[in-house]
C-alpha cells in the first residue's frame, strides 16, 4: 500500500476504516510504521486468527494520529474507541475512565485522593494518567516525602491523632496537633503539586538515580531495587502527557442507499412487508446500582430520533438481562396497545374481534383516512422488532409477545459476538455476509441502541455525581446516605435544611447533622 510509506516510525494511535469510511478498530502502538506493516504482509495476516483475519479482509483505508509517549497513546486510544465504538475491538468500549487526582486546596489541611469523575466542586484535577499502579506509588511517595496526611476527615483534630499512627512511623507531619501551621502544610501541598505537574522531574529522577547506584555500590540490592522501581514508577507518572477530551461523535455515513438494505433485509428474513419501521431493544447493566433499557426506532433506514425511548429497569435487582429484556419488551407493547385502544374509542372501531395485530394495523389506515384525526396519541407498531442478544433473550422477547397477543409480530435477535440472527422457533442462526447491506442496517440500528443505552447511563452517573458528594463526608455512611436522600431527595435540598431538619432523619444524631452541614456548606464555597 502506497499510503503506509509514508507512515513514520514514532508512537501513536491508527484508525482503521471499511469501504464505507465507518470506523472498525482502533489501535496504538510503539512504531507505527511496524504495526501497520504486519496487518498488510501476507505472510504474516495468513498466520493471524479468524478475528484478525476477518478485521484485515475489511480494512480499507487507515488514519494516523502521531504523539508524545505511550501513556498518551493509551489515552488517546480510549478516548476514540469510546467515541467510535469499532466493532473489532472489545476493551475501553465499558465507561470506565482513568484515574484523576483530586485535592481541594482551600481547605485548611488538604489531601490527595483518586477519583474516575471529574466534578465541578472547586477542587483541583491532575491526569488522567494511564498507569494507575504507577501513580498509586507516586502518590504514597508524595505523601511521605511532604509529610502529607492521608487521614479522611475535613478538620482533623486531636481526638482523629490518637487514632493514627503515620506521625509515628514519620510518614506525616500532624497538622491535626499544630506541629505545623497551616499555612506550612499548605505551602507543602503546593510543592507536592508541582511534582504531580512534572516540575522538578529531572533533578529528583537523577537524585534517586544517584541513591540507587550508591546502594547497589554497598551490595543492598534491595533497596537499590526499590529504588529502581520508584525511578520507572515516577517516569511513567510525571512524564508530560496531553489529556484527549471526548467530543462529540462525528457522524460518518454508512450507506449509500438506506432503503435498498431495508429492501434487501425483507428477503433475508422472508417478511411480508419491508421494515420501514424497526424497533430494537438494549440492556444496559450499569455495576449493581442501575439497570437501563434501551429503545430506539429506524424509519425508512434511518434513525427516528423523536421516538427513542429509555427504561429503568424496576424488576431487576443486580444483573439479569433475561429478565429485564422480558420488563421492557411488556412495557413497550402493552403501551402501544392501550393507546391504540383509546384511539379505536374515538373513532368508533371495533378492537376486539380480531387479534391485537390485526386490529393494530387496521386502525392503522382507519387513522390515516380519518377526516379527524384522533387526540390521543398513536404508535404504530413497528414492521420489525430486534432484541440485542442471542437465543435467551429473544426467548424471554417472545413469551411476553405471545401473552399480548403479538405472536406474529416479526422478531429477531441479533448477537453481537459473530452477528448471528436468531428467530423464533428456529434453532439455526442466519448469517449475513459482511458486506452485505441488510446487515450493516441491523448494526447500525444496534449501535445506535448501544449508544442511547450509553447515554442515559451518563446522565444517571450525572446524578449521582452530586450524590457521591457525601461520600467524602465524615461519619456518613451508606446507610446514612440513603437516609437522607430519601428524607430530602437530593444534595441540593440536603444544603437549604436546618440542622435540626437534618437531625431528624433516622440515623443522624445532632452533632452529627452540624458536621454535615459544615461540610456541604465548606463545599459548597469551595
Amino acid at each position: 500500500m502506497a499510503k503506509l510509506r509514508d507512515v513514520p516510525h514514532t508512537p501513536g494511535v491508527y484508525v482503521m476504516r471499511d469501504r464505507l469510511n465507518s470506523v472498525i478498530y482502533v489501535g496504538k502502538a510503539r512504531d507505527l510504521r511496524k504495526r501497520l506493516s504486519n496487518y498488510f504482509t501476507p505472510a504474516r495476516s495468513k498466520l493471524a486468527d479468524r478475528k484478525t483475519r476477518a478485521l484485515i479482509a475489511s480494512i480499507w483505508d487507515f488514519d494516523i494520529h502521531q504523539v508524545r509517549n505511550e501513556p498518551e497513546s493509551l489515552l488517546l486510544e480510549g478516548k476514540l474507541i469510546k467515541e467510535f465504538r469499532p466493532k473489532y475491538n472489545i476493551s475501553f468500549k465499558d465507561d470506565k475512565r482513568f484515574l484523576l487526582v483530586r485535592v481541594h486546596l482551600q481547605d485548611d489541611f488538604p489531601r490527595f485522593s483518586l477519583t474516575r469523575l471529574k466534578k465541578d466542586d472547586g477542587a483541583r484535577y491532575f491526569g488522567p494518567f494511564a498507569h494507575s499502579g504507577a501513580l498509586r506509588t507516586t502518590l504514597n511517595w508524595l505523601n511521605k516525602k511532604f509529610g502529607l496526611r492521608v487521614c479522611r476527615p475535613i478538620r482533623p483534630g486531636e481526638t482523629d491523632y490518637k487514632h493514627c499512627s503515620n506521625d509515628i512511623i514519620k510518614n506525616c507531619c500532624a497538622p491535626c496537633i499544630g506541629r505545623v501551621s497551616i499555612a506550612d502544610y499548605q505551602q507543602r501541598m503546593v510543592q507536592a503539586c508541582g511534582f504531580l505537574e512534572g516540575k522538578g522531574m529531572r533533578d529528583l529522577v537523577s537524585a534517586l538515580e544517584e541513591e540507587m547506584q550508591k546502594a547497589a555500590a554497598k551490595l543492598d540490592f534491595e533497596k537499590a531495587a526499590e529504588l529502581r522501581d520508584m525511578v520507572e514508577d515516577l517516569k511513567k507518572t510525571l512524564s508530560p502527557t496531553r489529556s484527549f477530551e471526548r467530543g462529540a461523535r462525528t457522524r460518518v455515513v454508512s450507506t449509500l442507499d438506506p432503503m435498498a438494505d431495508v429492501r434487501e433485509l425483507q428477503e433475508i428474513l422472508g417478511l411480508d412487508r419491508p421494515p420501514l419501521v424497526m424497533e430494537c431493544f438494549d440492556i444496559a447493566n450499569i455495576g449493581t446500582a442501575h439497570c437501563v433499557a434501551s429503545m430506539v426506532r429506524f424509519k425508512d433506514g434511518v434513525p427516528d430520533n423523536a421516538n427513542y425511548r429509555r427504561y429503568r429497569i424496576r424488576s431487576v435487582t443486580g444483573q439479569n438481562d433475561f429478565v429485564s429484556m422480558a420488563e421492557v419488551i411488556r412495557r413497550r407493547f402493552s403501551r402501544i396497545l392501550l393507546e391504540g385502544r383509546k384511539v379505536a374509542g374515538e373513532l368508533e372501531a371495533d378492537f376486539s374481534q380480531e387479534s391485537p395485530l390485526e386490529a393494530m394495523r387496521r386502525l392503522e389506515k382507519e387513522r390515516e383516512m380519518a377526516a379527524h384525526p384522533p387526540t390521543h396519541a398513536f404508535i404504530r407498531l413497528p414492521d420489525l422488532v430486534i432484541v440485542d442478544g442471542g437465543k435467551g433473550q429473544l426467548g424471554m422477547a417472545m413469551e411476553e409477545l405471545q401473552k399480548l397477543g403479538l405472536s406474529d409480530l416479526p422478531l429477531i435477535g441479533l448477537a453481537k459476538q459473530h452477528e448471528e440472527i436468531f428467530r423464533p422457533h428456529e434453532s439455526d442462526p442466519i448469517l449475513i455476509p459482511h458486506e452485505r447491506g441488510a446487515l450493516k442496517l441491523l448494526q447500525r440500528i444496534r449501535d445506535e441502541a448501544h449508544r442511547w443505552a450509553n447515554g442515559y447511563h451518563q446522565l444517571l452517573l450525572g446524578r449521582r455525581v452530586e450524590e457521591s458528594l457525601l461520600d467524602d463526608c465524615p461519619g456518613v455512611s451508606e446507610t446514612r446516605k440513603a437516609n437522607l436522600l430519601k428524607a430530602f431527595g437530593s444534595v441540593a435540598r440536603l444544603r437549604k435544611a436546618k440542622v435540626e431538619e437534618i437531625a431528624a432523619v433516622p440515623g443522624i444524631s445532632k452533632t452529627l447533622a452540624e458536621g454535615i452541614a459544615d461540610f456541604l456548606i465548606s463545599r459548597s464555597n469551595s
